[in-house]
C-alpha cells in the first residue's frame, strides 16, 4: 500500500489523506474534487496493485455527517463508536477480551458506553463464577 501512499501524495497531490492498513480517507471541502479523484484511485489500485474498491464501502459525505473511519464516526468536537461496531462488541464481549474493548473505547467519547461494557463484564464474570461452582 506504500505505492498508493506515494501515488496519492506525489502524483495526485492530495493534501488531506489518511490510511490505516487497507482503509483510507480523503478530506476536502470540494465535493467535485473528491468525485474526480475516485476514478483515478480505482484505476491505480486495479492496474498497479491488482486491488478493487469495495462498492459498498465508498462514499462521499459532508463533514457534518462525520468521518466514518476504522469503526468510529468523527465529528468536529466528538468521536463516537460506529453502531455496527457497538453491536458487534456487545455480541462478543467477555472477560477474556475485556482489555480489547476498553482499548477500543479509549479512542472515542463514550462514558455511558464504558459503563455498559463494565456492566456486561460484571455479568459475564458472575455467569462464569456460577458455571465453575456447578462443576
Amino acid at each position: 500500500m506504500n505505492e498508493l501512499d506515494q501515488f496519492v501524495k506525489h502524483k495526485l497531490k492530495v493534501k488531506y489523506y489518511e490510511r490505516y492498513a487497507d482503509d483510507f480517507i480523503f478530506i476536502s471541502d470540494n465535493q467535485e474534487y473528491l468525485k474526480k479523484l475516485l476514478p483515478k484511485i480505482k484505476l491505480f489500485l486495479e492496474d498497479y496493485l491488482k486491488l478493487k474498491l469495495h462498492p459498498n464501502k465508498v462514499s462521499i459525505r459532508k463533514l457534518k455527517q462525520g468521518i466514518d473511519f476504522l469503526g468510529y464516526i468523527t465529528l468536529p468536537h466528538y468521536t463516537a463508536l460506529r453502531n455496527t461496531t457497538k453491536k458487534r462488541m456487545f455480541k462478543r464481549i467477555n472477560k477474556t477480551n475485556e482489555s480489547s474493548y476498553i482499548g477500543l473505547l479509549s479512542h472515542c467519547d463514550g462514558y455511558k458506553l464504558r459503563q455498559r461494557v463494565n456492566e456486561q463484564l460484571q455479568i459475564a464474570s458472575i455467569v462464569t463464577a456460577n458455571k465453575s461452582m456447578d462443576k
